[in-house]
């Protein structure tokens, strides 16, 4: 297994090969690994179980310490697969604060932040009938050369 990264790892049922799928996924696929479960109001609007947290939404901690507590997300790290939420903090020796990352698994969304579907390629390439007169009358036509 010298492999950087594959997604063949993720079929596998061998632990370590899942540990490794985990630990060198690229950005783009650790974005799932942060999904959140929605409350039961936000499961019935979207008809999903979880999604991935964004920044802003506003979560409530359902184990460990701070169990009950509410705030909003201020920071999702991809990298680490953690999350910080406002108002989470512990008291350090000097007296100062930390913020407490959290793990997605002991979260659950309250409010999301609006999301926005991206356009699919097709929809790109549509151009209304209106816009694509216009760009063709815009051109000039070539004179003719005698």
């Amino acid at each position: 297994m010298k492999k950087k990264f594959s997604t063949k790892w993720k079929a596998s049922r061998q632990p370590r090969k899942q540990r490794k799928y985990r630990a060198n996924a690229p950005l783009h696929l650790r974005k799932k690994f942060v999904s959140v479960n929605l409350s039961k109001e936000l499961r019935k609007k979207t008809g999903k179980r979880n999604i991935p947290l964004k920044k802003g939404d506003k979560v409530k901690v359902m184990r460990g310490k701070f169990k009950k507590t509410t705030g909003k997300v201020l920071k999702v790290n991809l990298k680490k697969a953690k999350i910080v939420v406002e108002g989470i903090q512990v008291k350090k020796m000097d007296g100062s604060k930390a913020n407490v990352k959290m793990q997605p698994s002991n979260l659950q969304i309250i409010e999301m932040v609006e999301r926005v579907k991206k356009k699919s390629k097709q929809e790109k390439k549509e151009i209304p009938k209106k816009q694509e007169n216009k760009i063709k009358s815009d051109k000039k036509p070539k004179e003719a050369i005698n």
